[in-house]
């Protein structure tokens, strides 16, 4: 396995952090693509700014002369949580670069190497509230956005032996999280009380799909979004 190189954006905290130890446990190379590095062990910290497109340019010609990568990870995301009356255009076009955007960008970087190899995996961290959640106008249309691209990415890159798939997180414990549900609060609780299964999401709940999808005898599934959101999908109170 030591031959699959993994890019991880967001892979500094969190979910992507958590992921990044995974996939280095397969014996795989890693690399995280994040505002700012952490000394995490083993993995090849890049440090950009994914909103912009002229840094995520250089970085993906970089990493795609250095190697040959074979997993694409995009989980790096911002909330920008606000009613609509306060919602901004900006929101929508920074947002738009940095869930859809940056992706495309590293997408393309990548994919000679993936078509000439024979296989890829292109995964996409969207959320829950691709369903719909209050003062998520920029976030969940993003979001949402990320479903539809991965389909149809899934159709054009099947017959080169690259699937493409979405994870879509309900409510996890990381800093997003609780950026926006104060970290040990009676709301906190009350959330996880509501959901289906009485509890709130880890980030290891989180990599275990990724996981799923990334294995590379996982070549039957493409084109799906799984949400691993405690049931908040079809049951319970959405945040």
């Amino acid at each position: 396995m030591a031959d699959h190189t993994a890019v991880i954006t967001g892979g500094s905290k969190g979910i992507g952090a958590d992921l990044a130890q995974a996939m280095r446990a397969r014996g795989w190379h890693v690399i995280s693509l994040a505002r700012q590095s952490t000394g995490a062990e083993g993995v090849e910290e890049i440090e950009v700014d994914l909103s912009n497109p002229a840094e995520v340019a250089r970085v993906a010609a970089d990493i795609a002369a250095r190697h040959r990568v074979t997993h694409l990870v995009h989980n790096a995301g911002v909330i920008r949580a606000n009613l609509v009356e306060d919602a901004q255009v900006e929101d929508l076009q920074v947002l738009t670069q940095l869930h859809l955007g940056a992706a495309l960008q590293l997408l393309q970087a990548f994919l000679p190497a993936m078509k000439e190899r024979g296989f890829g995996r292109v995964l996409f961290n969207a959320s829950r509230a691709a369903l719909g959640a209050k003062t998520r106008t920029a976030y969940s249309a993003t979001k949402a956005g990320m479903i539809g691209m991965a389909r149809t990415w899934a159709l054009e890159l099947a017959p080169h032996g690259i699937t493409v798939n979405v994870v879509a997180p309900g409510p996890i414990l990381t800093d997003n999280f609780w950026g926006i549900i104060p970290k040990g609060s009676a709301q906190e609780t009350d959330l996880a009380a509501r959901l289906p299964v009485g509890r709130l999401g880890t980030s290891a709940d989180v990599t275990r799909a990724f996981l799923f999808f990334a294995d590379p005898a996982a070549g039957f599934i493409t084109g799906q979004t799984l949400y691993v959101c405690g049931g908040a999908s079809i049951g319970g109170v959405p945040i």
